[in-house]
């Protein structure tokens, strides 16, 4: 993972989902992410966040309106997206190096080629040491951080997780919460990060914009006023917790 990935632009206008059971899940949901930031969807149990994130993957498609992912003033093909889930899904019968080549193998690039990329990637997460061992051997953190570097080892220009460290105890959560960070730094593809935490948004991301409960609209779009580099210590500033309490009264004003 070498050199910078170019982040694709986002454009949602006017989207509309809605279910055969009667349920709107978005409604008149207009979003314009530019290449290249890191944006965190906040909103209560319901606001369809999740649903938003497979309209922008490609996975499902909008009743109104639309989602567009665009790339130097055209528009871009899906084959750029990776998407990390809350469960790490990864093969019980595969190593961890084979569990992250994975994603090339199924793109037909060379053994050798593919394995080596892996090791980067896990490299990059902090798993180097970690290459012959099997999921049912590893912690949860470890399992997320092996998604991670599968996710990442496609270079890809638009990178979606859904609540991906959810599960975890606070500590593991935030050291990888560091690791995405220094990632996204290191790397600058476009980052869309669905979560329930206030603070983790506040630490992660560029902007944050928050929903209303259902249907799903957009209530606050704000840009996050902390330093680009950030680390541990951020945590216990007034500034971070000046961010992660505009945050929570915008949920309670979406009706969290």
């Amino acid at each position: 993972m070498t050199g910078l990935a170019t982040g694709v632009g986002i454009e949602a206008q006017g989207v509309r989902r809605s279910f055969e059971n009667g349920v709107v899940a978005l409604e008149s949901m207009s979003l314009t992410i530019a290449p290249g930031e890191f944006v965190a969807i906040l909103g209560p149990s319901g606001s369809g966040k999740s649903t938003l994130l497979r309209l922008i993957a490609g996975l499902d498609r909008p009743q109104a309106g639309q989602i567009r992912l665009v790339q130097d003033g055209g528009l871009h093909s899906d084959d750029g997206i990776a998407y990390v889930l809350q469960d790490a899904h990864l093969l019980p019968w595969r190593n961890v190096l084979e569990n992250v080549a994975l994603p090339l193998e199924l793109r037909h690039v060379d053994r050798a080629a593919r394995q080596e990329a892996a090791r980067v990637a896990l490299e990059n997460v902090r798993l180097g040491d970690a290459l012959t061992r099997y999921p049912n051997q590893l912690s949860g953190g470890m399992r997320m951080r092996v998604s991670l570097a599968r996710a990442m080892i496609t270079q890809p220009r638009l990178l979606l997780l859904d609540e991906p460290f959810a599960a975890l105890d606070e500590i593991t959560r935030h050291h990888l919460d560091e690791q995405l960070r220094e990632l996204w730094l290191a790397r600058r593809m476009t980052v869309v990060f669905v979560t329930h935490s206030t603070a983790e948004a506040a630490f992660l991301a560029e902007r944050a914009v928050v929903l209303s409960r259902r249907p799903g609209r957009v209530m606050e779009d704000r840009r996050i006023e902390l330093p680009e580099a950030r680390d541990g210590s951020l945590r216990g500033t007034p500034e971070f917790a000046r961010e992660t309490r505009f945050l929570y009264e915008a949920l309670e004003r979406g009706g969290a």
